[in-house]
Formats: C-alpha cells, sequence, structure tokens
C-alpha cells in the first residue's frame, strides 16, 4: 500500500515543507488551470529546488520522481483550487 503525504487541499500558494522518507514517488496534481503546480525538495543549502519536468505541471495529472529522504513541498504558481499529494511507491519484497 502506497503511503501518501497531502501537500496542498484547495491551495492557491505554495505549501509548507513536509518530511520525504525517500524512495520513488508519485507527484499528482488536480486544481484550476493555467498555472504551474510543481514538486521542490530542499538543496543543500536550504533553498527550493525544482525536483524535475515530469514533476512540474500546467494541467492537472502526475509524474514519477525519485528522491533520498529531504523535505519537499508544491509550489503553486497561478493555478488556484489545487489539491496534490506525493505517493511513496514501494519497493518490491524479494
Amino acid at each position: 500500500m502506497a503511503t501518501g503525504i497531502v501537500l496542498a487541499s484547495n491551495a492557491s500558494a505554495t505549501g509548507s515543507w513536509f518530511a520525504w522518507p525517500g524512495g520513488r514517488g508519485e507527484f499528482r496534481v488536480e486544481g484550476s488551470f493555467p498555472g504551474t503546480v510543481k514538486l521542490q525538495t530542499k538543496g543543500p543549502n536550504g533553498t527550493a529546488q525544482d525536483v524535475g519536468s515530469f514533476t512540474t505541471l500546467t494541467s492537472a495529472g502526475g509524474g514519477i520522481f525519485e528522491l533520498g529522504a529531504s523535505e519537499i513541498r508544491c509550489n503553486i504558481a497561478t493555478a488556484t483550487a489545487v489539491y496534490a499529494v506525493a505517493l511513496r511507491i514501494p519497493s518490491p519484497s524479494f
């Protein structure tokens, strides 16, 4: 079962930082567009860094990412009524 972090709930502004346990995940977004919603992580000196093009969305949808243990947030520009989650994809057990 996937573990999820709610990053935004009916939001129109950049959210708070949340602890990401590390590993592969899926970033899912719904909202009123046009606008941009992107997944960000903290860089070495604490500044926000975009995770990548697959998690920079200009419409409802999702993208896969992989990060080490870090802090993540949802950056919202122009879009409104945004709902966003980060779902951890479990590693297969052998």
